[in-house]
């Protein structure tokens, strides 16, 4: 065990840049799924989060879509992921106009989230986790955020611009730590959440 590599109790140890991305093929609606190998060729950002209805998992994901033409800009395809079925999906998505996948790892209830190590076998639920992966299926950046907290874009975007500069892997994965949101002076005395 290394610093890099930070240890969650519940579940082993969150995969760390440089590994495989286990593959995976998860619901998105009751008559759709998408594999990991849909996506060949273009970076992937995989959020891990405990539950849809959950106050701080929403905040996260409608940060997330807010900043879809962000991720976009970077040729990358964002997943959400939580052991939530594709009916709770798909509710949750329609009621916060979401516009992106959100994944199901409801049966084998949690398989997905242990094979990235962020499953809590204690609740029972995804923890609050981040990947970038590249075109090749590599984990590029890996983040483990405290459960209740955001951890908000500004590692998935420094990670994008390391793996679309072509500059490598990075070479450590972040351990709950909060990042604050990157913020922008938009005119004078306006300050906005980028």
């Amino acid at each position: 065990m290394t610093p890099e590599q930070p240890t969650n109790p519940s579940s082993g140890t969150i995969l760390p840049a440089g590994t495989q991305a286990p593959p995976f093929n998860l619901k998105f609606t009751p008559d759709q799924s998408y594999s990991l190998s849909d996506f060949k060729g273009k970076p992937v950002v995989l959020a891990f989060y405990p539950a849809d209805w959950s106050p701080v998992c929403g905040d996260q994901i409608a940060l997330y879509n807010e900043m879809l033409d962000e991720f976009a800009s970077y040729d990358a395809q964002l997943l959400g992921v939580s052991v939530d079925g594709e009916w709770c999906h798909k509710a949750f998505a329609e009621n916060r106009r979401i516009h992106f996948p959100l994944l199901a790892d409801f049966e084998p209830k949690g398989e997905i989230s242990r094979r990235y190590g962020v499953y809590d076998t204690r609740s029972g639920t995804s923890q609050r986790a981040l990947f970038v992966i590249d075109g090749n299926g590599v984990i590029r950046w890996s983040y483990l955020s405290p459960i209740d907290v955001n951890p908000g874009a500004d590692g998935i975007l420094r990670a994008l611009d390391e793996v679309t500069a072509g500059s490598g892997a990075s070479s450590q994965t972040e351990e709950s730590r909060a990042m604050p949101p990157r913020r922008e002076q938009t005119s004078e005395g306006e300050i906005s959440a980028r």
